[in-house]
């Protein structure tokens, strides 16, 4: 249990209130919380809103109808709906850590309500669609082994454009038949990689990545490397997707997180049981999973069709 420090007088928690809390409410989220650098990020994206909000203001001396008038500032942004709901889930998160430090009494953000979310169903390819980007890498793209070997991995694990990217050389088993990656909270799990992105896997490591890794040292840990031998980065990652997207005939909108939804309706209508694509995509709730039974109409009417009584 975080053991609360006591509240600074008001003349102190002032000083500290007007300081670098951004920077160390960051720091209090690596070590003490163990968030990955990409949530980390994602807050202190978050909160340099909140920072532009304030306009110097004290956060300790805010009051509910002051936060109040927050999420009608980011609504006039444009933003959003669940964006705006992330944004206060972020200055919660700070304001709880500001409590811990004695700088305020009380957390009063957590009065503040989230805009309510209409779900919205995912963007899944066809297996035709899918099948034309896994051909669109030529040779002439240069590393077009490595990057037919990225859409094979997306779409055969699941896995999310930042898990492809971390994924080290000795987290793939080629000859087991499936790697290990980490998810959100650090989380490890074991995915089996099918038999076109072994072959991918085994070329590319044959033919191209021996190059990229001999630019630098000491040797890369990573699978996949850039052209100068860094790690293929999340960024370039969604770049390349979108490229051979367009270049497959694809609706220019596809990334990496549409294979992901792919791969999920996909395992579904093949008969996959719904917690064995939560376990393979490494959801934490199966509420989250569940999403894709209403992509997959045919497979709910056959279930209907198949032990409904009456149907």
């Amino acid at each position: 249990m975080v053991k609360r420090r006591q509240v600074l007088p008001p003349s102190q928690r002032q000083t500290v209130d007007s300081g670098n809390w951004l920077t160390n409410f960051s720091a209090y989220l690596r070590n003490e919380c163990h968030l990955s650098a990409n949530t980390v990020m994602a807050y202190e994206r978050d909160l340099r809103h909140f920072r532009e909000w304030l306009a110097g203001r004290s956060v300790a001396a805010l009051t509910i109808s002051d936060l109040s008038d927050y999420p009608a500032w980011l609504s006039r942004r444009a933003l959003a709906p669940s964006s705006i709901a992330r944004h206060l889930v972020s200055l919660k998160m700070l304001c709880r850590y500001l409590q811990l430090e004695g700088v305020l009494a009380e957390n009063r953000a957590e009065l503040l309500g989230s805009p309510k979310l209409w779900q919205r169903v995912p963007q899944v390819m066809s297996t035709a669609v899918v099948n034309k980007m896994f051909e669109a890498p030529r040779a002439a793209d240069g590393l077009w082994r490595r990057d037919r070997l990225l859409l094979e991995l997306l779409y055969a694990t699941g896995c999310r454009a930042s898990e492809v990217s971390n994924l080290r050389l000795r987290d793939t088993h080629a000859d087991e038949g499936h790697c290990r990656c980490r998810g959100k909270g650090n989380k490890e799990r074991m995915v089996p990689l099918g038999r076109r992105a072994i072959e991918a896997m085994r070329a590319y490591l044959e033919h191209e990545r021996p190059q990229s890794a001999a630019l630098r040292q000491p040797a890369p840990e990573w699978l996949l490397l850039s052209r100068r031998g860094d790690r293929l980065r999340r960024e370039r990652i969604w770049e390349l997707v979108k490229k051979y997207a367009i270049r497959a005939g694809a609706d220019p909108d596809v990334s990496p997180h549409t294979l992901r939804h792919s791969f999920a309706t996909h395992m579904l209508t093949g008969g996959a049981d719904l917690r064995q694509v939560q376990e393979l995509l490494g959801h934490a709730n199966i509420a989250t999973t569940q999403i894709y039974t209403h992509v997959d109409h045919r497979r709910l009417k056959s279930v209907h069709a198949r032990f409904h009584p009456r149907a």
